[in-house]
């Protein structure tokens, strides 16, 4: 997170611009997430919850697909999918976020060692998939869990039970920023939807490509797109 695009959000905030942040990082980051960035909810871990802070009542609200009692059924049987692809696929490791996940299992192929090649990428997620798991590749890591949802089921889910939004509806009112392939259900639902220009490097692999890639990479193409929403919020 750059200075420069947490700004922007600030912005965007100030300009009374509804925000969540969808993504796939774990439980943990998203408690902090949803505790310290300008943002009305954060879905994590693929759709898996989602979080909403209330500062003036002073309590998260936590929304979970499953229930503590099949999320702990669920870790068990990850715990046994990660070792069967550290087995089958050296020089994958288990990302270094994992300890603060509550419902899925992440294994890194290029944040925190040297990138794999694609085909050892793909054998990640075969091996999930063998035992019945959902997997995905993100930018950085392939996800797994199980059960059927997904990030934008879970969005739905949020706008619906916190916003009183029915996103089948007025999806036409939102924009949704992202920028690797397990964005694609994002990118095959909104009509807005926009990546980042780094997300050309998995166009190959987008089960659903976005409908408008900014120039820049990463933050400053966030940053495009909030100066754009700015620039025209009055219209």
């Amino acid at each position: 997170m750059t200075a420069e695009a947490f700004s922007a959000m600030e912005r965007l905030r100030a300009f009374g611009i509804l925000m969540v942040i969808i993504t796939g990082r774990p439980a943990g980051w998203c408690d902090h997430i949803a505790r310290m960035w300008p943002v009305d909810a954060v879905v994590g871990e693929n759709g898996a919850f989602y979080f909403r802070y209330d500062p003036k009542g002073r309590h998260m609200i936590r929304r979970y697909h499953f229930g503590q009692t099949q999320r702990e059924m669920h870790r068990k049987q990850l715990d046994v999918i990660r070792e069967k692809v550290l087995a089958e696929v050296p020089g994958a490791a288990v990302a270094s976020d994992q300890a603060y996940r509550e419902s899925d299992l992440a294994i890194d192929f290029c944040e925190d060692v040297p990138r794999l090649p694609i085909e050892d990428v793909e054998k990640i997620a075969e091996v999930m998939r063998g035992d019945g798991a959902t997997a995905k590749i993100s930018s950085i890591h392939v996800n797994c869990w199980f059960g059927e949802y997904d990030k934008i089921s879970m969005t739905k889910m949020l706008m619906r039970e916190v916003f009183g939004t029915d996103l089948d509806t007025y999806q036409d009112k939102f924009v949704f920023v992202g920028d690797s392939p397990n964005d694609s259900p994002m990118f095959a639902f909104f009509k807005n939807s926009i990546g980042v220009a780094n997300v050309r490097a998995f166009w190959d692999r987008l089960d659903a490509s976005p409908k408008y890639v900014t120039e820049s990479k990463a933050g400053k193409g966030f940053c495009e797109v909030a100066n754009l929403l700015i620039t025209h919020h009055d219209d």
